[in-house]
């Protein structure tokens, strides 16, 4: 049985229910109190609980909908300009959002090294995303075509598992400038 679309304010709810626990799990950390969030959103408890029933029910909608900015970010940074400089700064993007995402990182990893199951959407937005950068690098000549698309996403993940931290943010730009360097054609 299909489920009936949210009624407007009902939507509008979830919608601010996400905005607010995105900022909370970004200051706070995954282990906020849900209340906070309700409070901070304007609705109460059991708005938030009808809606995520549970805080791994909210934590994965929060961790969904930011994936799904990330990943949906790549058409405009490749229609803004050259493909191998859409894929610097989908880089930082990325390594941002692990690292302002603190609550999030774990779950991005897992996507990562699982492979399967439950992640196994995740990691093919995630994949379709980075390929579809690589892809138009290497078509313009800016990239070399033997890297494997998981190699990138793989030292991605070291960035953010060595300079992700906070004051690391400098660093973690000269990581993915020397992985871009790894990225170009020989010559």
């Amino acid at each position: 049985m299909a489920e009936r679309p949210l009624r407007a304010d009902a939507r509008r709810n979830r919608d601010r229910l996400l905005e607010v626990a995105v900022r909370a799990f970004s200051t706070a950390g995954p282990d906020v109190a849900l209340e906070t969030i309700a409070r901070a959103a304007g609705v109460g408890i059991g708005t938030l609980y009808r809606h995520f029933p549970t805080r791994e029910a909210m934590v994965e909608a929060v961790y969904r909908g930011e994936l799904d900015r990330l990943c949906d970010s790549v058409a405009p940074l490749l229609a803004a300009g050259a493909p191998d400089r859409a894929l610097r700064v989908w880089m930082d993007d990325f390594v941002d959002y692990l690292a302002t995402k603190r609550g999030m990182a774990e779950a991005v990893r897992m996507v990562i090294n699982s492979g399967d199951g439950e992640f196994a959407h995740s990691l093919e937005r995630l994949t379709d995303a980075l390929t579809m950068l690589l892809d138009a690098g290497i078509r313009a000549g800016a990239l070399r075509a033997d890297v494997p698309v998981m190699d990138v996403l793989t030292c991605l993940n070291g960035v953010t598992l060595a300079a992700g931290g906070p004051g690391q943010r400098e660093q973690a730009g000269r990581l993915l400038d020397l992985m871009m360097d790894g990225l170009r054609p020989r010559t």
